[in-house]
């Protein structure tokens, strides 16, 4: 078995990471203003579609899929790569990872802690890396097997129909926070009180807005529009959750318990980020309706670098890792979907 120098690979990286960064400029922010545009331009068209369907219902389902376009762009490329400080050197404030806040139910600076933070930092590290799993879902024998895990599929049915809550409900930890195990956030800290004030607070301005305030404004054609609202956001939730498991939980990806981490150098951590995540070959359509995660390994690797970079990075970190004897897992959706679904059913079983 080939020994890895993590020195080296951590230069090489590195290396590839400042080289796109100082190219970074003009371009790159004509390009997410453009997906932003794109991003509103699908959404009204959506919305006003919606409530031309009583004239001919196939202007509702184009109503229905632009809405569920502009639910992903705003998700995806734009929201959670803006979160990820990708443009904060634009000093554009609705470009701000501070400041944005997307159309989706989690709470903006929930999702700085437990992603940005926990996941990125702690990936795939189980006790530490709370979105191995979620919680809910045993995808590893570093968890013991209960019964529940039996059923463990139609949880994940479940979860993908319903992601934006999952995401949302996410850090609260249901059995530390409503069942009385309360416990003090990891690495933060943020009363529960402020959790479950926020959690509500942007759960119900998500529900007023798409199944109240919307459907109110349509008059007569409410049911339209609020049915149209429904399947929009469930599209939504189907797609974004099956390319973030595509991207952590096929078969191939690895997980570490803390002790492999114990004063992990940057090489170290390179190779752990490659090795807990799984890239999704497809066009150029694609990579930008999964928000470039589909470039999953190189978001890993460098996930406050500009999104629609990854493709241009990957090759060069492909070739970096083929010379160290890294593994660089991708392939195409079916092969990565189906692989996921693989793991989730050997895992229900002991």
């Amino acid at each position: 078995m080939k020994t890895i120098n993590y020195e080296q690979l951590a230069s090489e990286l590195d290396a590839i990471k400042m080289q796109t960064l100082d190219k970074v400029g003009q371009k790159d922010a004509d390009y997410i203003r453009s997906i932003v545009r794109k991003q509103r331009l699908c959404e009204w068209s959506g919305r006003i579609l919606l409530m031309l369907g009583f004239i001919q219902p196939l202007l509702w389902v184009a109503g229905v899929l632009l809405l569920a376009l502009a639910k992903i762009l705003d998700n995806m490329e734009i929201g959670h790569n803006v979160m990820h400080g990708q443009y904060d050197w634009m000093n554009d404030k609705q470009l701000n990872s501070q400041h944005y806040e997307w159309d989706i139910a989690c709470d903006g600076q929930s999702w700085h802690r437990v992603h940005n933070f926990e996941h990125h930092t702690y990936t795939n590290i189980i006790g530490k890396d709370r979105d191995f799993g979620y919680g809910l879902l045993r995808l590893s024998n570093d968890f013991k097997w209960r019964l529940k895990n039996i059923w463990q599929f139609i949880t994940y049915i479940n979860l993908t129909v319903l992601f934006q809550w999952g995401v949302s409900y996410h850090e609260l930890a249901a059995e530390r926070v409503f069942m009385g195990k309360k416990k003090e956030s990891r690495e933060t800290d943020v009363s529960h009180a402020m959790l479950k004030r926020r959690f509500f607070s942007k759960g119900a301005r998500q529900l007023i807005k798409d199944y109240a305030l919307f459907p109110l404004l349509a008059g007569p054609l409410f049911l339209w529009v609020l049915a149209g609202n429904f399947l929009a956001n469930l599209i939504r939730n189907l797609w974004t959750s099956t390319i973030i498991f595509c991207g952590h939980f096929t078969e191939e990806t690895k997980t570490f318990n803390e002790q492999d981490c114990v004063n992990e150098t940057q090489g170290q951590w390179y190779y752990r980020q490659v090795l807990g995540s799984s890239n999704i070959n497809g066009a150029n359509w694609f990579h930008i309706l999964t928000g470039h995660l589909s470039c999953q390994i190189e978001h890993h690797l460098f996930p406050d670098m500009p999104s629609s970079r990854y493709q241009e990075v990957a090759p060069k970190v492909q070739a970096v890792l083929k010379k160290h004897g890294i593994a660089y897992n991708t392939g195409g959706f079916f092969k990565q979907y189906t692989s996921v679904l693989k793991r989730i059913l050997r895992y229900s079983f002991k």
